[in-house]
């Protein structure tokens, strides 16, 4: 497994978010170097790995969207022999716990709907210590300042970031970088 830090990984502070086939073919010739892998399914997700791989880019996969696989133990041993990624992403911080044992890299995913949200976001983040934390929706530079304050992990931004300006507001409120789903702006040059 991978020995670097998150934080040494990100060479682009934008990560594709890579939501279907042809999001993938756009993910191998951007100027990301970080792909949070968000289709596939047992059939496919080994050679869309070894594709991202081949290009030079660090491949997280969000185990919550992979059709066919669970987000059990046997499952995560699997993906972590088997198909090698860089890491995974998860909403679940049993998953990220069990992630950490196998050395694969881990990234827990918070939705901040309400201050209530931000507060048991924190809880769980401190409870399974992940590698990183993604923040949906990317686009509240006052709560990424709270909790780039309050945790002492990168923070990702993302969801709802349309343009550039959000993204620099991201960035300046304390994210480590910010993931889209928006091929177009896998092109900036951050």
């Amino acid at each position: 497994m991978n020995k670097l830090k998150l934080v040494d990984m990100v060479e682009s502070q934008m990560i594709a978010s890579v939501k279907s086939e042809e999001d993938l073919k756009h993910a191998l010739t951007s100027n990301v170097n970080i792909v949070f892998l968000l289709t596939g399914n047992l059939m496919t997700i080994a050679n869309y790995i070894e594709q991202l791989r081949k290009a030079d880019k660090h491949v997280f996969l969000h185990m919550d969207f992979i059709d066919g696989i669970s987000n059990s133990r046997s499952a995560l041993s699997y993906v972590a022999e088997y198909w090698k990624p860089t890491g995974i992403i998860t909403t679940k911080s049993n998953v990220v716990k069990a992630a950490k044992e196998l050395g694969l890299k881990t990234i827990q995913r918070i939705f901040l709907l309400d201050q209530a949200a931000v507060e048991k976001g924190i809880e769980m983040v401190k409870s399974c210590q992940p590698d990183a934390v993604e923040i949906l929706p990317g686009i509240i530079p006052k709560v990424i300042d709270q909790l780039s304050r309050d945790l002492q992990y990168p923070i990702i931004a993302g969801g709802l970031i349309t343009d550039l300006s959000e993204v620099h507001e991201a960035l300046q409120a304390g994210a480590l970088a910010v993931s889209s789903g928006d091929p177009e702006m896998w092109q900036f040059d951050l």
